[in-house]
């Protein structure tokens, strides 16, 4: 194995969540430098080497390639190592000879540059630089042992969100899949203290939560019932706004014929082992696992036109759960239909809208909490449910707009912009309710961390003295942008204030 060759190597490895991230800049650079400087390369995510022998014909490969899922070879050729990429691959074809009759050792690159399995990992970023290639061989003594990509060394040194999401995808057991879940919470806190704004970290987290669902899926439930049924996330997870685990919102749709009894003991399954990965059961049984939320076609179509039409309480609340639904594996189109469903159901139906839409205050408190918060008056001790005062009023509210005029996007930001595109809001209460909502989960996420760190249940209670001043004061102004919200729907569906 030699250092010293150049590839002209840029092919690159699987992609991770399609979530780009910012950060603060000074801060975030110094934390990679460190991690650069600290982690050696055995600390990174490692992709298993694949051989070929040099005699090997391009086709052959290329077909070998694509049956073990990689993007690069690493070529055998008497006592040498080379390495054969998308790159090498691009020089064959403009050749004037048929792939077939070309041994991959005529065009594969000579030496493959490695690095020693102890190295530092800044020394496999300087490798990469110098001899522009994407990806190194690992050797340890004179085994090769590994390939350590690009992308996966920047994912380590960047979040290691990128390992997380490869991890969970090639999980082969439960166990396996436990530990890459493991991983989600402590990226967040990293994310969080890099300064990286709180939506982002909530999409991020979303991608990997579902990418953690949808690999536990396949390894709970049996493959025709995998391709026959949807599996769904519900509630902020389907609006991908939940960033600590509170609670497991999901639900499977089997189509009519179905016997439902067969997908028991697999949601079962998955139920258990998200609890086990420490995503809370639903204290309300929002789960797959329950027959209510585990129904065909035609019993989610009842479930809709009681939810809408009866007189069960919880009607409106749990048609607001399944209108965020998002498919995380399967068939989407039984989703879809049942959408489709819930919108011709609502139509005209404006008393339906009104009821749904009043229970935005229905954790509307009368003026004395505003007088707690510190800088007005009041008892600085004072704690808020910053998830009943602030952040439900503004969902539930946007829920009931997006209803009204059949708005199809998930995410309560998505549908404020679709609705002040639509000229249904004001773009300027559009933005403002955005904002409120950003900062709401943002002074939440801070109270839960600390929470943790104190080793404590994370919960939607804030002690307003335990909040530094410019939190205090966003906190303020959120509130009275969430208060304003209110007495506006009131209006605009004319509910009895």
């Amino acid at each position: 194995m030699n250092n010293g060759r150049h590839l002209q190597d840029h092919a690159v490895g699987p992609s991770g969540p399609a979530v780009s991230l910012t950060s603060a800049a000074g801060h975030h650079a110094g934390r990679e430098t460190l991690t650069l400087l600290s982690s050696q390369v055995r600390d990174a995510f490692l992709r298993k080497p694949f051989f070929v022998d040099g005699d090997t014909d391009i086709v052959t490969l290329c077909r070998l390639m694509a049956e073990n899922g990689v993007t690069d070879a690493l070529v055998r050729d008497g006592a040498g190592i080379g390495i054969f990429t998308t790159t090498n691959l691009r020089d064959v074809l403009l050749m004037d000879r048929p792939p077939a009759a070309i041994p991959v050792r005529e065009v594969a690159s000579f030496p493959a540059v490695s690095v020693p399995l102890d190295a530092e990992l800044i020394e496999a970023m300087i490798l990469m630089l110098r001899h522009r290639v994407h990806r190194v061989a690992v050797h340890e003594g004179r085994k090769i042992v590994g390939v350590l990509g690009q992308l996966d060394l920047m994912s380590f040194v960047a979040n290691h969100s990128h390992l997380i999401a490869i991890q969970a995808a090639q999980a082969g057991t439960v166990a396996e899949l436990k530990k890459a879940a493991d991983q989600i919470a402590p990226l967040i806190a990293v994310l969080h203290e890099d300064g990286v704004r709180v939506e982002v970290i909530a999409r991020l987290v979303g991608e990997l939560n579902r990418a953690v669902f949808r690999r536990l899926w396949e390894l709970v439930a049996p493959e025709d019932l995998r391709a026959a049924s949807c599996l769904i996330v519900m509630g902020s997870e389907g609006r991908g706004e939940q960033i600590m685990r509170t609670d497991q919102d999901n639900g499977l749709i089997l189509p009519d014929g179905f016997p439902e009894e067969r997908a028991e003991q697999a949601t079962a399954a998955f139920t258990a082992a998200l609890v086990d990965f420490g995503y809370p059961p639903c204290p309300g049984g929002i789960m797959a696992s329950r027959p209510d939320w585990r129904r065909t076609v035609s019993g989610y179509r009842a479930a809709i036109g009681e939810w809408i039409h009866g007189t069960d309480p919880e009607g409106p609340m749990n048609l607001a759960i399944f209108m965020d639904a998002l498919p995380v594996a399967g068939d989407t189109g039984l989703l879809d239909g049942l959408k489709a469903h819930m919108g011709r159901l609502i139509a005209g139906n404006d008393a339906y809208l009104a009821r749904f839409a009043a229970s935005a205050n229905s954790f509307a408190e009368d003026g004395s909490w505003w007088s707690r918060l510190p800088g007005m008056k009041g008892r600085a001790g004072a704690e808020i449910d910053i998830k009943k005062l602030g952040i439900f009023p503004i969902v539930q509210g946007t829920r009931a707009l997006a209803l009204q005029y059949r708005i199809p996007e998930l995410s309560t930001a998505e549908r404020l912009r679709a609705l002040a595109s639509a000229r249904r809001i004001r773009p300027g209460l559009a933005r403002d309710l955005t904002d409120a909502l950003h900062l709401l989960m943002g002074v939440k996420l801070d109270n839960n961390l600390a929470q943790m760190a104190e080793g404590r249940v994370p919960d939607n209670l804030i002690r307003i003295d335990a909040l530094g001043t410019l939190n205090r004061q966003g906190l303020k102004q959120a509130l009275a942008i969430v208060r304003d919200f209110r007495g506006w729907l009131v209006q605009h569906f004319r509910l009895v204030a």
